[in-house]
């Protein structure tokens, strides 16, 4: 193809395109064709304009042979030449991701890419916030002249493998189209009570509100020159001094999530996501549009082997998915494999952490096969159970960490898990209350600090070496 196919192929998705040599110049564009349509949304709003707005298109054109560009290649190559693209959202928020994810794509294929406006709406709900002059009474009485979201346009087929593009439309670029990026940004703020702008690229996601708690107390030690703030529900921000702007709302929402901020995002944020397989996917769904560099599970579980007591911990290697909530997205016949990088980070942070020798932490944690399952009375059914536990060689029972693992595997986010051991009903030791307290406190501080210093170790060692190619498939979009 020469550049007037280019132009042509270009014409089908879309209109104003221009050429960006550069990823700085792509971005910039990006940044302008956004902003100025939002703008147009908010002109529309105020009876100023009428007519649609649209999302920016960004397009590429791979012609390379995959022999030409392996040796440059960061990630794996694209499987066939042809013309890819994807509508794009939010490109500030995306500062750091696209300027990484354009300058890779141009040095590895050596080849520009094309900025313009898609022939995709931009949904007025996905722009306007409440309390910015939108409100339910305001879409029941204008929504007809508005575009809003739809549902047949916002899917995840490219992750979940199945897309198939129409005749001559371009291969995806991405894994998430803007609309699809847009519903889940909409959707983190609703269930986690803070906007995009201050979740950190290292997630930590837990099923109780004890280590909550220990996360500030360990945020409000930490703000200074490399943690700058910490964001709470409501999106209140807490600096070295005190509050600085917001208000923590009087009740939490489903999923509330808190953010110990770096300039660079490197941060960490802790969600809790309550228990069970359902909160799990919904909260890794929407997680996964922001890219993150990864997220950890660091709940509670039931020991299952006689050699196990209170408080020792499980380092997940392998899962049985008895969760059934992505059986139709991820079939349980998928593997779902440790990310060797989460994994020796994991160790060493415990290890740490609890100050134990190479020999000594083999009694405080060990690694195996986790069960999760979507029966939190699992106990009632241990007759039924008891075969498959004992097949699958599981050493714990719990609730989320394989719906969390399976989704980072479909999402393309590494993943990790480390459990405490809180009761041994097989055992005869249940979580009554006396024993879970005694438990929460002398557990909880130590091995919500294993997840940190994890998370720490990673950052340090780069993250590039966590994008590990095992979760790419062979026909893969290019942007990680």
């Amino acid at each position: 193809m020469d550049e007037t196919q280019d132009l042509e192929a270009l014409s089908r998705v879309g209109s104003a395109f221009e050429r960006a040599a550069t990823a700085e110049s792509a971005y910039e564009r990006l940044v302008a064709l956004y902003e100025g349509e939002v703008a147009r949304v908010a002109a529309s709003i105020k009876g100023e304009g009428k007519g649609s707005s649209y999302y920016p298109y960004l397009a590429f054109f791979q012609r390379h042979n995959a022999a030409d560009i392996t040796a440059r290649a960061r990630y794996d190559i694209l499987l066939e030449p042809g013309f890819y693209g994807t509508t794009i959202t939010r490109p500030k928020l995306y500062d750091a991701y696209l300027r990484d994810q354009l300058a890779d794509l141009m040095a590895t294929y050596r080849a520009p890419v094309y900025v313009g406006l898609s022939r995709r709406p931009i949904p007025l709900p996905y722009v306007v916030k409440s309390g910015e002059g939108l409100s339910v009474e305001m879409l029941q009485r204008h929504g007809a002249g508005f575009d809003l979201p739809d549902l047949h346009a916002t899917d995840d087929d490219i992750a979940n493998c199945v897309y198939k593009p129409e005749s001559e439309a371009p291969r995806p670029l991405s894994l998430f189209s803007a609309e699809r990026t847009d519903y889940s940004l909409a959707r983190l703020h609703h269930y986690t009570g803070t906007s995009p702008e201050h979740f950190q690229k290292f997630i930590l996601l837990t099923n109780y509100q004890r280590y909550v708690d220990g996360f500030r107390d360990f945020a409000a030690a930490q703000l200074g020159e490399e943690y700058t703030h910490f964001v709470a529900p409501g999106d209140t921000v807490y600096g070295k001094e005190g509050p600085i702007s917001g208000e923590e709302p009087s009740s939490l929402p489903q999923m509330p999530a808190y953010h110990l901020c770096r300039p660079d995002g490197h941060g960490i944020t802790l969600v809790n996501i309550g228990v069970g397989p359902s909160n799990a996917k919904t909260i890794t769904d929407h997680l996964a549009v922001l890219r993150p560099h990864c997220w950890l599970m660091v709940g509670h579980c039931a020991g299952l082997r006689r050699s196990q007591k209170l408080g020792d911990y499980v380092l997940a290697h392998g899962y049985v998915r008895d969760d059934n909530v992505l059986n139709d997205m991820l079939p349980a016949w998928v593997p779902v494999p440790p990310i060797a990088e989460v994994q020796v980070a994991l160790q060493q942070a415990t290890q740490e952490v609890t100050q134990l020798g190479p020999s000594e932490i083999k009694t405080r944690m060990r690694t195996g096969t986790v069960l999760t399952t979507d029966d939190r009375n699992w106990e009632l059914r241990l007759r039924a159970l008891f075969s498959q536990i004992n097949m699958s060689r599981a050493i714990a029972v719990d609730m989320e960490s394989a719906t969390i693992a399976a989704n980072g595997f479909r999402f393309r986010v590494p993943y990790g898990t480390l459990l405490c051991v809180s009761d041994r009903p097989l055992h005869g030791e249940l979580k009554l209350p006396g024993m879970a307290n005694t438990f929460y406190r002398t557990r909880i501080s130590q091995h919500l600090m294993i997840g940190i210093e994890t998370m720490r170790a990673l950052r340090r060692n780069g993250v590039d070496h966590l994008h590990s190619r095992k979760l790419r498939g062979f026909d893969e979009p290019p942007f990680r």
